[in-house]
């Protein structure tokens, strides 16, 4: 049957018509239309191999996705949205720890040369998940089509996929640009994402060379000794993010890293909090609930069952 569908898509103009029709309603359905527990059972029996459960979770992806469905406050979209976040981290450790603002707009037609700044910066969306376009010259970007990519991306709902994750959906669509952290030397800094279980930090993630294909991910304890495990993401070329077979050094202000993140992350049951270490400077990076949406295989698979086991999961009100 697949070969006479691939046939018809390929050979004829009506086949093509006809069957984009049913992959364009299927798509629709599975991001609009269908349950959340429903589309999360089915995603997560693809990536996985088996069914998930939801009544007795036991491994960390299995709980990240069991928060998804319970674990919904206005507090979640605030921290979610990387502009109303701002408030947050003023009000809880501070503002020289956010990356400073330069433009905050719902229209990309503000975003212009003449407004950006001479110095690097960061354009991004608030309400979703994903880079930005880095601006280290102004006078070489295509500034129309930043515009027009923007305007595809205020529109979207990011909670209208197969992550299902609620907290993006209330978000008002926002244009941020920040500046452009960068070394002394012009490089990007290292960013350290820190994962914490029940207001505690559990593990570090390092991600090397991010955006390029020696991607690497490197896990460590709070200590700083290398964990037995791997939480890979897929690359662009279709390999993963595995752990180097060299070492990171610890950042000079992990300590003070590790004792912001309990204070970040203490109304949360999970979240991963991320940061940029400057050449000594910290900033804060974002807040996130639901690492890879809960769908990335943690290898060895008992390094799943035994992480979850550490992660208790407190009573919680859906809103």
């Amino acid at each position: 049957m697949k070969k006479i569908l691939k046939k018809l898509y390929n050979k004829t103009s009506v086949g093509r018509i006809l069957i984009q029709k049913v992959i364009d309603l299927n798509v629709f359905y599975w991001t609009r239309i269908a349950a959340d527990q429903r589309v999360i059972k089915r995603v997560y029996k693809e990536s996985f191999g088996r069914p998930i459960d939801l009544e007795n979770p036991k491994t960390l992806n299995e709980k990240i996705n069991w928060l998804k469905l319970n674990d919904r406050t206005s507090l979640h979209t605030m921290c979610a949205d990387k502009y109303a976040v701002r408030a947050y981290i003023e009000k809880n450790i501070g503002s020289e720890y956010l990356v400073p603002l330069l433009i905050h707009t719902q229209d990309p037609t503000k975003i212009t040369k003449k407004n950006l700044p001479d110095s690097p910066c960061i354009i991004k969306t608030n309400h979703d998940s994903g880079g930005g376009y880095f601006v280290i010259n102004k006078e070489e970007i295509d500034i129309f089509k930043i515009q027009s990519d923007l305007k595809i991306r205020l529109e979207k709902n990011y909670a209208h996929n197969i992550t299902r994750e609620w907290q993006y959906k209330n978000i008002p669509p926002l244009i941020i640009v920040e500046s452009l952290l960068q070394t002394k030397e012009g490089a990007i800094p290292m960013d350290y994402k820190l994962h914490c279980f029940n207001g505690k930090v559990r593990m570090i993630q390092v991600d090397i060379g991010r955006g390029t294909k020696d991607h690497y991910r490197n896990w460590y304890s709070i200590d700083w000794k290398r964990e037995p495990y791997k939480w890979s993401s897929k690359k662009e070329n279709g390999k993963y993010t595995d752990p180097a077979n060299f070492e990171v050094p610890a950042p000079k202000t992990l300590t003070k890293m590790i004792e912001l993140s309990k204070v970040l992350a203490k109304p949360f049951c999970y979240v991963r909090v991320d940061w940029y270490d400057v050449d000594g400077k910290l900033y804060f990076g974002e807040l996130t609930f639901h690492h890879d949406s809960g769908f990335a295989p943690i290898l060895p698979s008992e390094w799943d069952l035994a992480l979850g086991s550490e992660l208790l999961l407190a009573k919680t009100q859906s809103q």
